[in-house]
């Protein structure tokens, strides 16, 4: 799941360059092989700080998250050799930078 979440992540920080800082997480909340089809489904949530990072992220018409999420189930295709069904959400969690609990659940922390 970690490896997955910062697939999408580094997906997105190489599109947003310098219009969002680097105050974005991701969470992958569902990560199951279905049984009947060779398919890997992923649900992820995109976290950011600000309202404003949130349209930035999704972009218009929501281009910029079809963007990165295309790109991102691209590479998790070729790391785990199967399909994949990847399903992206954003979210704002204000200031979760500062919030240990919030960047353990991302994975984010060495402890």
């Amino acid at each position: 799941k970690v490896l997955a979440a910062e697939m999408i992540r580094e997906k997105l920080l190489m599109l947003l360059s310098d219009e969002v800082p680097h105050g974005i997480a991701v969470g992958v909340e569902q990560m199951s092989e279905r049984e009947d089809k060779d398919i890997l489904d992923i649900s992820a949530v995109i976290y950011c700080e600000k309202e404003s990072h949130k349209g930035i992220i999704i972009g218009k018409g929501g281009a910029m998250l079809k963007k990165a999420s295309t790109a991102a189930r691209i590479e998790l295709e070729d790391f785990f050799q199967i399909k994949v069904n990847l399903k992206c959400w954003v979210k704002v969690k204000e200031d979760w930078r500062n919030r240990e609990n919030l960047i353990r659940s991302f994975g984010l922390s060495e402890k």
